[in-house]
């Protein structure tokens, strides 16, 4: 068992979990596991415990009898081999798994009807890539909305090994019910055929040669790393925080902490995304089912990948493995799914005076990276952490755009960007939503929204120079969605009024947004009211255990999450001054594709900083060391070329 509260499951703790429930509730291969998941203990206990302190570990498991579609979550308590709870949960839908993914595959391969419809299109079903989807409540066919209803789309490969995105089975999806694997309909709307399109990326396919005109780009830390790992616990220059890993968010952060002289000083709890949600903004008939809650629908954990030295990272790299279950509640790991490593950012301060010389230092951060496959999509997630205490959420989105053929006529789509002969790649948004438990200095903290504001032209103002900003308290949940503001500059503060820096201000951190963008729904849109997370840029809530999911516990066939997820948290109006607040902040890429997206798509970057504001006295990095420099022209401890005017 994990040595900490917050230690995630380990592979013999899995398996304990389905050996009780098969023993006590006869769990067998009739149901299926849709996840088992640390039940994290209250925070407030976590925040009390001690090394030393005895550890009670418990799962949460959900679960359903495929038969009935009857849903139920059980408590296991692991420390004493018990189980502690076991409830139906009804009209809700687990998450869909990776098993039910390949399993409607080799099944719809099988399918005569399936078969014949491809024979009349023309269409190999060896070179057909099945890809299964998950339905929103608003676009299931309604006899079907008791069932654990799936829809599929349908790609083929121009020839083995070929780009299996390349030719969309256009006109044509599958309905299955998952839990039987029985296709309930073949529904067909249209056939385009398929356009001759240059949609290969692999060289070898292209007929092209890598180039040969680069040499090799080695990163090498002779004497060793900097960071230490103490089973969950990690430790770099001033930081330190507990790394976990689970089905749904993939990475958990939490405990972070700075250390400040012989203070190590709160900053976060926790943090992690939360959710996922990418629509498709084309109505028609290939497209208009496709809203995906890619977190709360499949799990980010799932579908992490695993990493391999010299193509997904460079250094000196610490591995970690993903530890999940499968739907039998069977361990399954992803071997290096986590990488940790340093690496060089560039100059992280300088100054050159023409007297003293240069000072000038580098700027190195610590990395935890992920990479998940999503379908035709890879989401590359790195959470970076400074020597001058910025936290960075970078998120790298990369893979295939869907794509679709348009008519003979080669009539353009208004919905899409053409990107090969008669096919468009249809707009789409990513928005990604994070959970971040901010404990500045403690947890009784308040959210201040600044904006700057120019003042206006009058007599102490008389070249309309000065520059002002302006906190607004977000006092209560009824003020808790907050909209970005680009002509204000806005950005968030969460500020410990209890504790003042060295200059009479409260200690905080900002959050700074990039990548905000509206969600440019109607207001009646029955997708925005599934998801109306995404209609603000940042939520504020008073924090509560129970609460994780914004688009609610179970998003998959959802209708709305009136009854769970962000509307329930904040219909009481909590109080949101001086107290545990939790911050959601919604981002991510308003795609609108391109032909350069095409026929694999360079990564798009996206990403926010959590930046210290008052939370120090000063620059906490001064003490970082001079680096050596390097070349035929620098000697001793700088370079002299950067001394006053001398160049090389």
């Amino acid at each position: 068992m994990g040595s900490h509260p917050l230690d995630s499951l380990t592979a013999d703790e899995l398996s304990a979990t389905s050996a009780l429930l098969a023993a006590e509730r006869g769990v067998d291969d009739s149901w299926r596991y849709a996840s088992i998941i640390l039940r994290e203990p209250p925070k407030a206990e976590v925040k009390a415990w001690r090394a030393g302190d005895p550890i009670v570990r418990r799962s949460l498991a959900v679960l359903w009898k495929k038969q009935s579609n009857e849903v139920y979550e059980a408590v296991v308590n692991l420390t004493e081999r018990a189980l502690e709870s076991w409830a139906h949960v009804p009209g809700v839908t687990p998450n869909f798994t990776v098993d039910e993914y390949h399993d409607c595959d080799a099944t719809l391969r099988r399918d005569p009807g399936v078969r014949d419809a491809l024979a009349r299109r023309g269409v190999d079903p060896e070179l057909v890539l099945f890809d299964l989807w998950t339905y929103g409540h608003e676009v299931m066919p309604e006899q079907w909305r008791d069932r654990r209803l799936g829809w599929v789309d349908i790609w083929r490969r121009a020839r083995p090994g070929g780009n299996p995105y390349a030719h969309p089975v256009s006109g044509i999806k599958v309905v299955v019910d998952v839990n039987t694997m029985e296709v309930l309909q073949i529904d067909e709307g249209h056939d385009r055929g398929f356009p001759e399109v240059d949609a290969e990326y692999a060289p070898e396919l292209r007929g092209i040669e890598e180039r040969k005109d680069l040499k090799p780009l080695d990163i090498i830390q002779p004497d060793g790393v900097s960071f230490e790992l103490d089973g969950s616990l990690l430790r770099w220059q001033d930081w330190e925080f507990r790394l976990g890993f689970n089905y749904r968010e993939g990475p958990v952060l939490y405990q972070v902490r700075f250390r400040d002289g012989d203070e190590y000083r709160d900053i976060a709890y926790r943090m992690s995304l939360a959710e996922m949600i990418v629509p498709y903004r084309d109505s028609s008939f290939d497209h208009y089912r496709r809203t995906a809650f890619d977190i709360g629908e499949w799990g980010f954990g799932y579908m992490c990948t695993s990493l391999e030295f010299g193509c997904d990272c460079l250094g000196e790299i610490t591995y970690l493995d993903g530890v999940l279950p499968d739907t039998s509640g069977q361990p399954r790991i992803t071997k290096n799914a986590i990488c940790l490593h340093e690496e060089d950012d560039g100059v992280l301060w300088k100054h050159v005076d023409p007297d003293a010389g240069t000072e000038v230092r580098r700027m190195r951060r610590f990395v935890v990276s992920v990479h998940a496959t999503v379908a035709n999509y890879e989401y590359l997630v790195y959470w970076r952490f400074y020597p001058d205490g910025n936290i960075e959420c970078e998120i790298r989105a990369t893979g295939i755009m869907v794509s679709t053929p348009m008519e003979e006529d080669g009539a353009a789509f208004p919905t899409g960007t053409v990107v090969d002969r008669r096919t468009y790649a249809p707009y789409h948004q990513h928005f990604l939503v994070a959970r971040l438990d901010l404990d500045v200095d403690g947890d009784a903290n308040t959210v201040v929204e600044s904006d700057s504001l120019p003042a206006p032209i009058g007599d102490a103002n008389p070249l309309g120079l000065d520059l002002n900003t302006q906190a607004t308290v977000i006092a209560s949940e009824r003020e808790a969605g907050r909209p970005y503001s680009w002509e204000r500059q806005r950005a968030w503060k969460v500020q410990n009024p209890g504790r003042l820096n060295a200059w009479g201000a409260p200690t905080a951190y900002k959050l700074v947004p990039s990548a905000s963008f509206p969600a440019m729904f109607d207001e009646s849109s029955p997708i925005l009211r599934r998801n109306p997370v995404i209609g603000n840029t940042l939520w504020v809530t008073r924090h509560h255990d129970s609460e994780s999911w914004p688009a609610g516990d179970y998003p998959t066939q959802s209708k709305n999450d009136l009854g769970n997820g962000m509307s329930a948290w904040i219909a009481d109006d909590e109080s949101l001054v001086d107290t545990d607040v939790v911050l959601w902040y919604v981002f991510g890429i308003h795609h609108i594709t391109r032909s350069e997206d095409w026929p694999i798509m360079p990564v798009d970057k996206v990403s926010f900083t959590l930046k210290p504001f008052g939370f120090f006295d000063r620059n906490p990095s001064l003490d970082a060391p001079r680096s050596p420099a390097k070349g035929s022209c620098c000697t001793g401890g700088s370079c002299e070329c950067d001394r006053g005017a001398g160049t090389h």
